[in-house]
This record gives C-alpha cells, sequence and structure tokens, in this order.
C-alpha cells in the first residue's frame, strides 16, 4: 500500500510540473526561417503564430508563387523547433523518471 500512495503522490506532482510546463509554452517562443532570413515566422510553444516578417526585396506580385512556398519554408521550421523544444522540456520535468518507449507527453 506504501507502494501506491507513493506513486499517487508522483503524479500529483507530474500533473502539477505538466500544467506548468503547459503555461511556459505560452510564452516561449521560437523562430523558424527560410530564404536565407528573408522570411522569419515566430512562433510560441503551443505552436500559434506570433509574426511573420518578409524583407521588402521578396514583395513582387509576379512572384507571389515563391513568396508562398517561403512562407510555408519558415513556419515548418518554426514548427520544427517548437517540437525539439516541447521534447526538451518534456525531458526536463520527466528528470529520472523511466517512461515506456514511444510513449508521449504531455498527454
Amino acid at each position: 500500500m506504501k507502494n501506491l500512495s507513493q506513486m499517487m503522490k508522483q503524479a500529483q506532482e507530474m500533473q502539477a510540473k505538466m500544467n506548468e510546463m503547459q503555461e511556459r509554452l505560452g510564452e516561449i517562443e521560437v523562430q523558424g526561417q527560410s530564404g536565407a532570413g528573408l522570411v522569419k515566422v515566430t512562433l510560441n510553444g503551443k505552436g500559434e503564430m506570433k509574426a511573420l516578417k518578409i524583407d521588402r526585396s521578396l514583395v513582387d506580385p509576379e512572384e507571389v508563387e515563391v513568396l508562398e512556398d517561403l512562407i510555408v519554408a519558415a513556419f515548418a521550421d518554426a514548427k520544427a523547433k517548437v517540437e525539439t523544444t516541447i521534447q526538451e522540456e518534456t525531458q526536463k520535468l520527466m528528470g529520472g523518471l523511466k517512461l515506456p518507449p514511444g510513449l508521449k507527453l504531455p498527454f
């Protein structure tokens, strides 16, 4: 019975840490870029776009498709960085906790 109460206590602590991490993710900002930095997208840790910067040299009505592709690429770069940040934060949160392989957190 002692083990069960210990596990429950750890689960409650982990839940509190997960809630804290979710709040922090809204504050974290990462920037992705494409076109050698001519297009930059800023996302928060929840994947919400916070800013988009486009260099004036790209604004050409005849080249709209190129600009669209660069925006998509910059967003993908930022999203990948958000996912890496989430993984790093989750590893910090879990500390030495042994979880089964393939288990994804947060739930």
